[in-house]
């Protein structure tokens, strides 16, 4: 039996699948693969259908066009966490609302890091103020803020810290730096190539958390 149709073949396009959730995967994998490739430019129901080797009403069948699968790239993006996180905070080791916030920006580094398309997608968000990437954008942050809801359970800040600000700056630099590591490779005159430089951001995210939320 055929494999899933994850791989592309060497002229870009999809096996065809032979069934609905394979030719739903092929359709989603062809269109994150399209955006991280090239952007909204070209972005289009047919170049997807190209792509993924099928025919272009199935898109509107299975997604109900661009605009569904938009909505399943962002919760998928925004949804890395279960993959690099378990959902048993005992097993992390998780005993106070900082230990929580110093893990999830390690791993919220990571995943900026490891993904190209994400790593785009916040730029874009910074820069571009179209319905597409606000459709993106919205659908990643719903997913990701539902996550983190569930990660957080009963575990309190500390009394007088506003988090939501907090969270924001602190989640904002680490964007931020990633983006400027693609961009030029330092920030501030802070290098931001080699893994001891990222080490040493990560070491300083660290003591910054710990400083704020004890």
């Amino acid at each position: 039996m055929l494999q899933i149709a994850d791989a592309m073949t060497k002229e870009g396009v999809a096996a065809r699948p032979r069934n609905r959730a394979n030719t739903e995967r092929a359709i989603f994998l062809a269109a994150r693969a399209l955006l991280s490739e090239h952007g909204f430019q070209g972005f289009g129901i047919n170049a997807v259908a190209r792509r993924a080797g099928c025919d272009k009403q199935l898109i509107y069948r299975y997604y109900g066009g661009l605009d569904g699968l938009l909505d399943a790239i962002g919760e998928e993006l925004g949804s890395w966490v279960n993959d690099k996180i378990p959902q048993d905070t005992g097993g992390m080791f998780v005993l106070t609302y900082g230990d929580l916030m110093e893990k999830l920006s390690m791993y919220f580094m990571e995943a900026l890091r490891d993904d190209p398309l994400v790593c785009k997608i916040v730029a874009w968000e910074v820069s571009q103020d179209t319905p597409q990437v606000r459709r993106l954008s919205e659908s990643r942050m719903k997913s990701l803020g539902k996550w983190l809801e569930r990660m957080q359970g009963n575990l309190k800040p500390p009394k007088g810290v506003d988090t939501s600000t907090t969270n924001a700056l602190l989640f904002a630099s680490i964007q931020h730096l990633v983006i400027s590591a693609s961009v030029s490779g330092q920030f501030a005159g802070v290098p931001l190539k080699a893994e001891k430089d990222w080490e040493k951001v990560a070491a300083a995210v660290r003591r910054l958390v710990r400083a704020i939320y004890g």
